[in-house]
């Protein structure tokens, strides 16, 4: 009997043993959600349910309508390796096949996507950003009676859902002054808190999401907002920075939804040196960033390579530059 007990003992040390060797390779931590739940916005930062800072580092997707192959869970288990734990889903209002100006039929497959993008982040335990991509639009307000049909009807079919935010306009412009970007936000944001009270939502801001100074003087009124600014490194330099430093010092919660290290165009050289001061920044004050962006488009801001047909399961010889600078950041 004794000798039958030694060697039940040996058969679970070695349980133990290979336990310890291969389970953590597999089922290595916690996912970004699991650990950190609802998040909310607490002075300038975003903080996880135990009111610590949490740092998002996100990827976008290109247009929904000229990418759609890339909103899969293969895709965002890949990013998730490379230390990516949010995804934004960019859906254009304006552009070819934007959702309002393309009819219904474009419209549910333009849902469908985000319907597919949001399941397949959620079983990663990753967070997702539905972004209402507004850009030639310019002023937010050209199609306010639509975004606040389309959030009443995401923030209804996501509600409580721990890792979903509503990005509520992502680069007015022209006219899209701030004066007008609040009106349209206290409608939308109206429209959303009627059915989601937790959701953190996200406020563009004037000349293409830049001028969050402008917005630290006169901020909307709520809880769970964040103010988006977006930088591409080979052209907005010092003189965005400040403005960026200026808003936090105002007590302006920022969050970068789009960035890169290319120019403004999205194409052109790239900055390392100008990026590397940004990421450095962006620690500082732990605020979260997302990158723009998930596409195989001949141009450098993609993080594919244009010769990369994969929609997940990238190699290193798949990515660009931009990308594995990125992945150095990111890890």
């Amino acid at each position: 009997m004794k000798r039958f007990r030694g060697i039940l003992a040996e058969f679970f040390l070695a349980v133990c043993v290979l336990a310890a060797v291969f389970i953590p390779k597999r089922y290595s931590g916690a996912s970004a959600v699991s650990a950190n739940g609802q998040l909310s916005v607490k002075g300038t930062q975003i903080v996880n349910e135990k009111g610590k800072a949490f740092v998002i580092k996100g990827v976008s997707t290109h247009g929904l309508s000229w990418f759609p192959q890339y909103a899969n869970k293969k895709a965002f288990q890949t990013l998730k390796k490379k230390g990516v734990n949010t995804i934004r889903l960019a859906m254009y209002t304006e552009e070819y096949n934007g959702y309002c100006n393309s009819g219904t039929e474009n419209q549910k497959k333009l849902k469908s996507l985000i319907s597919k993008g949001v399941k397949a982040a959620s079983e990663l335990g990753m967070y997702v950003i539905i972004d209402w991509h507004i850009l030639s639009d310019g002023n937010p307000l050209t199609h306010k009676a639509e975004a606040k049909k389309f959030f009443k009807t995401m923030a209804k079919k996501y509600n409580g859902k721990k890792n979903v935010f509503f990005e509520i306009c992502n680069e007015p412009n022209g006219a899209g002054d701030w004066s007008s970007i609040k009106k349209y936000a206290n409608a939308v944001i109206k429209t959303i808190r009627s059915v989601n009270k937790k959701a953190v939502i996200i406020v563009g801001t004037p000349t293409w999401s830049q001028d969050v100074d402008t917005a630290a003087a006169s901020p909307l009124k709520g809880s769970n907002l964040v103010y988006a600014l977006h930088f591409y490194a080979a052209t907005h330099g010092q003189y965005l920075r400040d403005k960026y430093e200026l808003a936090i010092k105002k007590g302006l919660p920022v969050l970068v939804t789009e960035f890169g290290i290319s120019d403004a165009s999205g194409n052109g050289n790239l900055s390392k040196s100008e990026g590397n001061k940004w990421m450095k920044l962006l620690n500082k004050y732990k605020a979260g960033r997302v990158c723009w962006n998930l596409s195989n488009k001949a141009e450098t801001s993609s993080l594919l390579k244009s010769s990369c047909q994969k929609t997940g399961g990238w190699k290193s010889s798949d990515y660009t530059a931009q990308a594995k600078w990125l992945w150095k950041w990111y890890k």
